[in-house]
C-alpha cells in the first residue's frame, strides 16, 4: 500500500501538517477524493494568504479551481466548496474536530437530541449548532454555482462527518461519503437520507464512529464500509469478522507502537487519524 499506517499524535491531532497525497495527473475515484477533502479540510484556509494557497494548490492537483470557504468564528467550524468545471463535479467538505479548540471539543459533549426542524427528527444539539452555523455561507455557495456544476457531493471526516450529513437533509446531493462519522441524530432523522446515497467508512478500531453510544435513539446514517486493520475495504464484514479483526489489531498497535515516543497511546484513538482512511482509499 502506496501510503503507510500512521500511528503519530501529528496524524490525529494535526492531519493539516502533511502535504496532500495527489499528484497531478493522478487518477482519483469519488470516494478517494473526499477521503484527501476531508483531510484538506484541516488545513487553517480561513487564515488566506499561504494556508489558503496551500488549499488551493491541493485542489488544482485533480483540476479544481480555486476554493470557497466557509467559516463561523463564533462555534469555530469551517468547511470548503470547489468545483471542476471539466466535468461539473462539485465537493462540499467540512473540517472536523480540532483537539486544540475547546469550542470544537465543546460543540462535541452537546451530546443531548434536539429537534432538527430543517427536515425531521432529533440530531445531536452540538452537531446541529454546529451546522446551522454554515448554512447561511453554504447555501450561498450552492446557489452561486449551481450553473456549473453537474453532481454534489458532501463529505467530512469526525465533526466534519457530522456537519456533511446533516447538510445532506437540507439539500440534493448526488453523495455523501463521510470518514469516521459519529452518529447524529435518531430514526426519524435519518429517514429523510432514504435518498441520499451513503457511504459511511469505518477505520478498524475508530472509537468515534462508536458515539454517542446507542442510547436514547441515536442510530447511524448508512450501512459501515469496514477497513480492516491491514487498510483493506471489507464493505460487507459481519459482526464476527469486525471483533475479531478488532482484538488483532489491538494487539499488534500494543507491540508495534502503543510504547513509541510520539505515538498515539490506543489503536482506537489512532484509527481516527484522516490520513489512515486515506491511505485505504488513494492508490
Amino acid at each position: 500500500m502506496p501510503i503507510p499506517y500512521d500511528p503519530s499524535r501529528d496524524a490525529l491531532d494535526s492531519p493539516e501538517l502533511r502535504p496532500t497525497v495527489f499528484t497531478a495527473g493522478g487518477n482519483y475515484d469519488i470516494d478517494g477524493l473526499c477521503a484527501e477533502f476531508a483531510r484538506l479540510a484541516y488545513i487553517r484556509y480561513e487564515k488566506g494568504g499561504a494556508e489558503l494557497q496551500r488549499l488551493e494548490q491541493a485542489l488544482a492537483l485533480v483540476s479544481f479551481e480555486g476554493a470557497a470557504p466557509f467559516n463561523n468564528a463564533d462555534d469555530d467550524t469551517h468547511g470548503f466548496g470547489a468545483v471542476r468545471r471539466s466535468d461539473g463535479l462539485a465537493v462540499l467538505a467540512f473540517r472536523g474536530t480540532e483537539p486544540q479548540s475547546l469550542t470544537d471539543i465543546a460543540l462535541d459533549l452537546e451530546g443531548s437530541l434536539s429537534a432538527w426542524t430543517e427536515s425531521a427528527g432529533q440530531v445531536h444539539a452540538g452537531f446541529a449548532r454546529a451546522a446551522r452555523g454554515l448554512r447561511e455561507a453554504a447555501d450561498n455557495w450552492l446557489q452561486t454555482t449551481t450553473a456549473t456544476r453537474t453532481q454534489l457531493i458532501l463529505t467530512g471526516h469526525s465533526l466534519g462527518a457530522a456537519i456533511a450529513t446533516l447538510f445532506a437533509s437540507l439539500c440534493t446531493p448526488n453523495a455523501l461519503v463521510t470518514f469516521g462519522s459519529p452518529r447524529v441524530g435518531d430514526a426519524a432523522f435519518v429517514a429523510t437520507l432514504a435518498h441520499v446515497d451513503i457511504t459511511r467508512y469505518v477505520d478498524c478500531c475508530d472509537l468515534v464512529t462508536d458515539l454517542p453510544p446507542p442510547v436514547g435513539g441515536y442510530v447511524h446514517a448508512g450501512a459501515s464500509n469496514y477497513i480492516t486493520r491491514e487498510g483493506e475495504l471489507a464493505p460487507h464484514a459481519d459482526d464476527a469478522f469486525v471483533q475479531a479483526d478488532r482484538a488483532a489489531a489491538r494487539d499488534d498497535y500494543l507491540l508495534q507502537y502503543a510504547w513509541r515516543i510520539g505515538d498515539v497511546m490506543v489503536r482506537d484513538l489512532a484509527d481516527h487519524a484522516p490520513i489512515n482512511y486515506v491511505r485505504s482509499l488513494v492508490p
